[in-house]
């Protein structure tokens, strides 16, 4: 049984914020990303390709996860 590395525990907590960014906007309208660096500024789209890699990791240790 493999354990969490470091890359995964980043990919993990990304994955969560992207989450948690996501649970925003569809709550109240209000995304944290877009509020705090622009409206698809080049750090804004950095973070989101960012999000969205950690999610395809997730996807690709989710085995690991699951023998866990």
């Amino acid at each position: 049984m493999g354990k969490l590395k470091g890359l995964d525990w980043l990919a993990l907590i990304l994955a969560i914020i992207g989450g948690l960014n996501w649970g925003l906007v569809g709550l109240f309208n209000l995304d944290v990303v877009r509020t705090l660096f622009g409206e698809m500024s080049p750090l804004s789209r950095i973070i989101y390709t960012l999000v969205g890699l950690a999610a395809i990791w997730m996807v690709g240790i989710s085995g690991k996860l699951a023998r866990k």
